[in-house]
């Protein structure tokens, strides 16, 4: 997942499918809800914690820390620039 273009493939596409399903109105908003917390906290620091540990910024026993508001600012150049 070294590739920068790849890894915003991945957290968008998710975003667009559910942005997708709501305008077509085949998901209701209580599923909505909970497959947005799930992409916000589980998902994304899956995947944000894959880059960093792949760039090797960050342990794999550290992965769960980016779950913590605000956390992501800190390696967000490593993450969305470079």
């Amino acid at each position: 997942m070294k590739n920068i273009y790849i890894y915003y493939l991945t957290i968008t596409i998710p975003i667009a499918i559910l942005i997708w399903l709501t305008k077509t109105e085949t998901i209701s908003s209580i599923y909505f809800v909970a497959i947005l917390f799930f992409y916000l906290f589980i998902f994304r620091t899956f995947v944000d914690g894959k880059r960093l540990l792949d760039k090797e910024l960050i342990l794999k026993k550290d992965i769960w820390k980016l779950i913590i508001p605000f956390k992501r600012l800190q390696y967000f150049k490593e993450l969305y620039l470079k």
